[in-house]
């Protein structure tokens, strides 16, 4: 989009503004432009080890960019490289994973620069890096002998992938193990017990890490857990005493919660503005605790929050700073409660993507200003590139200035023309935007095609369009008649780029109008015409009919349009298509239904479509027809003087008695 005045551009989280000092104008595109990035790979990429990487890098501009790319802050040589390529007309690299290469040794920092003579456009930072699907080390695992009714920890501890992989619980037969909420997997993978059973009894727990970039997936040597009974260890303690020793193993006893996870009476949390917020509390105890949560002065923010993995994972969708606070988790059974606060903080970040690259077109000798604006938590530092070099080191130009996020014009000439770069950036993430000052002198041009034809309904708004450019801007004014004046007053509204409004158009306001732009460069008009044309009209619209079954009925719908527009008129029954049935027969301004039944009874709509306009009209039909007979009659209740008869009514057919 390029911009001729004032225009600003917001994104939540970290917000950045490029103010440009003129008013929006589309520069043609045969006339000089720097260059304009249209599409470039994401900041974080995480690429497939196994097939060809492809880092993207679009632009646009007059003439058409030259690209080239660093590594990791210096200049990446494709032409030296046989496994890289660059498409052609593109700066997009294509690096050849499947023919030989190795994606790790492509792992860095990647940026694209697009340059033309009037200036260099550069991408984001590009962060390359190859998914991982590491194997799981080597380790003894001892049995787990557990008392029954004590928790238990079966950790899972799986490789660091890029990305983190999912992690689940299976058995030797690929089912899932039954969760609970005595039994539940945490955040972390591994698989909690808040109290074991003997049916926890088996030699077949298995962790799982799935890595869906490279489609893996890894699995932990399996993990044996054996719950020592009551009984069996009443059963070892006597054969192992003598008759005359005293034994017996205590039975299982009920015991107050105790958290495992978190430690501790209180830890704090860090989460990023707009992110989603998981807090955990899983407790060992016997009976199974139950958790509650809450914030401490505060309520939960009821459409954002949910709980997960029986209660134990506190989910806040979307977070704000407001989220901000004391989160209190409370474990409790029958012998009491146990509780652990975590103190979150949501700080802003600086993980925005803009839409709309905003550019600034001068004139020589016209003044301009850039305004970098950003806002976030902590708040953002503020640094500006030319032509992808910092300012303070690049080419200097006379004409411009810096003033912390401003960029001040004075009397800019051709050589102004340029590419800069506003960085903000803060501990969580930067955002880049590229806005380009584009040094212009151009007589005016219509881009409007000439004798364009406008048609519009009597009292309807008419918009005659005038699109333009020129450099410096031109001016705008409007004509009617071949020899006419100036137009001006309440009657019209002039709009900024270029565009004459007639809010109610007449009759009379049909005719031919005439566009002038003009600057010091030159002039140059064009003319439209417009034709306002009479509405289209039902002047005999259809009425309620009554019918009797097996009739005949008409509606009619009579219209009056304008000579020069050929209308078309559908008929609807209760808004949809007439039945495909040779009784429905749809004349010029009538539609006749033959030997009518009941299923005809609806609304039915004459609908009138020109060009330029359409109007309705409905009215119901009620087909009538003798009542039905009751059935179904009944006596009952006889006695010597009465009796009582019972019945179903027959359908009235809209004919009540």
């Amino acid at each position: 989009m390029m911009i001729r005045r004032s225009i600003s551009s917001s994104k939540a989280s970290l917000v950045l503004f490029l103010c440009q000092m003129i008013s929006a104008l589309d520069v043609p595109l045969d006339l000089s432009q720097p260059p304009t990035i249209t599409q470039q790979s994401p900041k974080d990429y995480i690429v497939d080890p196994r097939e060809n990487i492809v880092i993207q890098c679009e632009a646009k501009g007059k003439p058409p960019p030259s690209f080239s790319w660093t590594r990791n802050g210096t200049h990446f040589d494709i032409d030296k490289d046989a496994q890289v390529t660059m498409k052609p007309n593109s700066g997009t690299l294509v690096i050849n994973i499947m023919n030989g290469g190795k994606a790790e040794a492509y792992e860095g920092v990647y940026q694209c620069t697009a340059r033309n003579e009037r200036g260099a456009a550069i991408s984001n930072n590009i962060v390359i890096r190859p998914s991982r699907s590491p194997l799981w080390t080597k380790e003894k695992l001892e049995p787990n002998q557990v008392r029954e009714g004590d928790s238990l920890v079966l950790h899972c501890r799986p490789p660091v992938g890029l990305p983190p992989p999912i992690i689940f619980w299976m058995d030797n037969a690929f089912q899932r193990l039954p969760q609970s909420e005595r039994v539940s997997q945490g955040l972390n993978g591994d698989l909690y017990f808040s109290n074991v059973q003997p049916e926890d009894t088996r030699e077949d727990y298995i962790c799982y890490a799935r890595f869906n970039h490279t489609q893996t997936i890894q699995q932990k040597q399996p993990i044996s857990v054996k719950v020592l009974s009551m009984d069996s260890l009443n059963d070892t303690i006597a054969a192992n005493l003598s008759d005359t020793d005293i034994y017996g193993a205590k039975p299982v006893t009920e015991r107050q919660p105790v958290l495992l996870t978190p430690t501790g009476s209180t830890s704090t949390k860090v989460e990023l503005r707009g992110n989603v917020l998981l807090l955990e509390c899983i407790a060992a105890g016997l009976p199974t605790p139950v958790i509650r949560w809450i914030k401490e002065g505060g309520e939960l923010p009821a459409n954002r929050t949910f709980f997960e993995n029986f209660k134990k994972t506190l989910k806040i969708v979307d977070v704000s700073e407001a989220d901000s606070g004391n989160y209190k988790c409370i474990a409790r059974n029958i012998l009491g409660s146990v509780h652990h606060v975590i103190s979150v903080t949501v700080k802003g970040n600086a993980k925005i993507i803009l839409d709309t690259i905003l550019n600034l077109v001068l004139s020589p000798g016209e003044d301009g200003t850039l305004i970098c604006r950003a806002n976030g938590n902590p708040k953002p530092n503020i640094s500006w590139l030319a032509n992808g070099v910092p300012i303070a080191i690049a080419p200097e130009d006379p004409s411009r200035k810096v003033d912390g996020d401003t960029i001040i014009f004075s009397h800019v000439q051709e050589r102004s023309s340029a590419v800069y770069q506003c960085n903000a950036s803060n501990e969580y993430g930067y955002l880049l935007a590229n806005a380009f000052v584009n040094v212009l002198a151009e007589p005016p041009r219509i881009l409007t095609p000439p004798n364009k034809l406008y048609q519009v309904i009597a009292d309807s708004p008419a918009l005659l369009h005038c699109a333009y450019f020129g450099s410096p801007k031109p001016e705008i004014e409007w004509f009617k008649g071949v020899k006419g004046s100036i137009l001006h007053g309440n009657e019209y509204v002039f709009h900024d780029n270029g565009t004459l409004e007639i809010p109610v158009a007449q009759k009379d306001s049909s005719g031919t109008y005439t566009c002038v732009a003009r600057n010091e460069l030159g002039k140059i008009q064009n003319e439209v015409q417009l034709e306002v044309k009479d509405p289209t009209m039902i002047i005999k619209q259809p009425e309620y009919k009554v019918i009797q079954r097996y009739g005949q009925v008409s509606f009619e719908c009579i219209i009056k349009h304008d000579s020069t527009l050929l209308p078309t008129v559908i008929w609807l029954k209760d808004n949809d298509e007439l039945p495909d049935d040779e009784r429905f027969l749809v004349g010029k301004d009538n539609l006749t239904i033959m030997n009518v039944t009941d299923k005809d009874d609806g609304t039915y709509t004459c609908i009138v479509n020109t060009t330029l306009d359409s109007v309705s009209a409905s009215a119901v039909l009620t087909v009538v027809a003798r009542p039905n007979p009751p059935f179904d009659l009944e006596l009952t209740g006889q006695l010597e003087r009465s009796i009582e008869l019972s019945w179903i009514p027959g359908d009235e057919n809209n004919s009540p008695i």
